[in-house]
């Protein structure tokens, strides 16, 4: 975050030093180092932020933190103007972004004089600008993970899923961005499909006894096989099916039970191995 902040600070021609907090932690006195400034951001991880920001003492200037999570009352006392500025978006050292204008920024301040401030450096970057409170920051933040993190994780998922086969993850592409583009237009309720939605249990069925034939490697083939089950619930319920309260461990029996009657309870190549599925 660090990082990026100074890079777009750097490409709108405003003077920012960046300092790593590193060294801050494991010697205060590097502290003495930094230049005295009107405003100081500290882009740091939550657990340490307390104790970087009790290093700078500067009275008269404005402080920000960039968390989601963290409260603005982590600034003490001597700090008077404070406050938040919040970019919701996924940083990394190694894609520094050039383009802020579609990132928003969620901001918050001790006073409307701090706010107005906090206003007029986030529009440098951004003109979608919102003011939000640490309730709403806090939901926001765990949103972002649901909508980012865990999805990038469904991405690995996938990826390993295509191990061993003739299929690039570059195939998946077009799928995951038509899938992103549509809840552009629509609810993502109303986005939803597959056959979980379907209540399609004999494809279910199929789709757990091949996870049952994947290799342990960047994940356990049971931690995939138990987040497609979870998954699928989850969707049947929300979606209020009328196998809407069954367990993970019913919805996967009945699927099994439905391949059986039709002969069908292994696919061919767990035939050929004599394997039956571990539940």
């Amino acid at each position: 975050m660090g990082t990026n902040l100074h890079h777009a600070l750097e490409l709108k021609g405003i003077k920012a030093e960046l300092v790593h907090a590193r060294p801050l932690t494991a010697d205060p006195s590097e502290v003495e180092k930094i230049p005295q400034g009107d405003c100081y951001i500290y882009p740091v991880a939550d657990h340490v932020l307390k104790e970087i920001v009790s290093l700078v003492h500067a009275p008269k200037a404005l402080h920000l933190h960039t968390s989601g999570t963290m409260p603005i009352e982590v600034f003490g006392e001597d700090k008077p103007h404070a406050g938040i500025l919040y970019f919701l978006q996924s940083f990394s050292k190694t894609a520094l972004i050039d383009d802020w204008s579609r990132i928003p920024c969620f901001v918050e301040g001790r006073n409307i004089d701090d706010v107005a401030a906090i206003y007029s450096i986030a529009q440098i970057l951004t003109s979608h600008i919102y003011e939000a409170k640490q309730y709403d920051r806090e939901r926001l933040h765990i949103a972002g993970v649901f909508a980012n993190n865990f999805t990038n994780l469904m991405f690995r998922m996938a990826a390993e899923v295509l191990k061993g086969t003739q299929i690039p993850f570059e195939a998946l592409l077009p799928l995951i961005d038509q899938t992103a583009a549509k809840v552009h237009t629509l609810a993502p309720k109303d986005a939803q499909t597959g056959p979980a939605k379907r209540g399609d249990m004999q494809v279910i069925a199929h789709h757990l006894e091949v996870l049952n034939e994947l290799q342990d490697e960047e994940f356990f083939a049971s931690d995939i096989q138990f987040t497609y089950m979870n998954m699928t619930q989850i969707i049947q319920t929300a979606t209020k099916q009328k196998d809407a309260q069954m367990s993970v461990v019913d919805v996967l029996a009945q699927a099994l039970e439905g391949l059986a009657s039709k002969g069908q309870s292994r696919p061919a190549q767990a035939r050929r191995r004599g394997r039956t599925p571990e539940l």
